[in-house]
């Protein structure tokens, strides 16, 4: 690979943490103002408990599609690491055409679904679904890309690596 392009991967990967970080960092300032407004205040908010859940979809969602590794997905480990090399290659395969299948099966709809929302909004803040679950459609490339790779490296003939426990994170 290019070093060029390399570099500027490693800097857009970065980036992607750094956003992930800033969204946990809301939430957890949006919970803390929550918790002041009901106890303390004894003024209850729902708009903090709105943002909470509107960034934690967006959480999941992004760093699943932009920030989580493929050596930090979950799998079944006891089966998976029990496998040769071989074995794991055809796992890697089936599990790529099935999510590449039922992601691109789903996506159209999802798709209409998603734009179809912009009549609705949340009730504290206002955003539009449309917006809010937005995210999703670019979660879904994002995923079948990630697998179409991983499906032709199968395909080539190299073997995922073997799961070791003792190098696992948390992922994010």
């Amino acid at each position: 690979m290019d070093p060029r392009l390399k570099q500027a991967a490693g800097w857009l990967y970065r980036r992607g943490e750094n956003l992930i970080a800033l969204m946990i960092g809301v939430m957890f300032v949006g919970f803390l103002l929550q918790v002041v407004f009901r106890y303390l205040l004894n003024w209850p908010t729902g708009w903090s408990s709105e943002l909470t859940v509107v960034l934690w979809i967006w959480v999941v969602l992004f760093g699943a599609a932009f920030v989580v590794r493929e050596e930090e997905e979950i799998r079944f480990d006891l089966i998976y690491g029990a496998v040769g090399p071989r074995a794991r290659r055809i796992m890697t395969l089936v599990s790529a055409a099935v999510l590449i299948a039922a992601y691109g099966y789903s996506f159209p709809a999802v798709a209409d679904y998603v734009t179809f929302m912009k009549v609705e909004s949340t009730a504290y803040l206002k955003i539009r679904f449309d917006w809010l679950f937005s995210i999703y459609l670019v979660f879904v490339p994002a995923v079948i890309a990630r697998y179409l790779w991983l499906g032709f490296h199968a395909l080539r003939g190299d073997a995922p690596d073997e799961f070791d426990p003792t190098k696992a994170s948390s992922g994010v």
